[in-house]
């Protein structure tokens, strides 16, 4: 077999980095639609409640009003949101340009070219 020609090789690691970094936005992604789904379900239970509302300030917890903490959670949830939309784009450019490289790779390592 001959040699894999220096350019193939070096998309071959081009495309290795890029799968790592598509990993690496994938866990990004779970992890902040994690705390999407967490501030949504505090956002019910605030909407809800009858009862007075506590917020963990630090090491302590605090009275707050209701209106305040679903103002601070519809906050945090539009930029969780905003953080989800940021890494799904990421993602699929990525995903994009990986597949253009992959594409040129198995041309390039096609038999009789």
């Amino acid at each position: 077999m001959s040699e894999m020609p220096k350019e193939t090789e070096q998309k071959i690691a081009q495309l290795q980095v890029m799968e790592q970094n598509l990993q690496n936005l994938g866990a990004q992604r779970q992890a902040f639609h994690g705390q999407l789904m967490e501030v949504e379900n505090a956002l019910a239970e605030a909407t809800n409640a009858k009862a007075p509302l506590y917020k963990i300030v630090g090491n302590i917890m605090i009275a707050a009003e209701k209106e305040q903490v679903k103002k601070d959670l519809t906050s945090r949830k539009e930029v969780l949101e905003l953080r989800l939309k940021s890494l799904q784009r990421q993602e699929d450019a990525l995903k994009e340009k990986a597949e253009h490289i992959q594409s040129e790779v198995v041309k390039e390592l096609k038999p009789g070219k």
